[in-house]
């Protein structure tokens, strides 16, 4: 299960996080953000202990939405070691989600 990120929260789940955190800024009124939810709520289990998937709504979290420029939703940011390594703006399927994490995880 992805996990709830908040201002409270967020430096210690994904800034300071051992593991590589895919978060995904979205809007409960976001069409395509609930199309690739699934998918989110698949990889949550599929790279358990691998990558951790938080979901952040942008509308709840704004000051962590202008901080990394997410200017479009749905909007996937891959952490590591604190920084961002990757980004993908838009919906995508299970192959471009491994092709995005894949190298990260190793």
């Amino acid at each position: 299960m992805p996990l709830t990120l908040t201002t409270d929260n967020f430096d210690a789940e994904v800034l300071q996080s051992d593991t590589p955190v895919l978060v995904d800024f979205w809007a409960t009124w976001c069409g395509p953000c609930k199309a690739i939810a699934p998918l989110l709520d698949k990889a949550a289990t599929q790279y358990d202990g691998k990558l951790v998937i938080g979901k952040l709504d942008v509308d709840k979290q704004m000051a962590l939405a202008r901080k990394y420029k997410v200017r479009n939703i749905p909007s996937l940011l891959l952490f590591k070691g604190g920084e961002v390594v990757h980004t993908h703006v838009g919906t995508l399927n299970q192959s471009k989600l491994d092709a995005m994490v894949g190298p990260h995880i190793g």
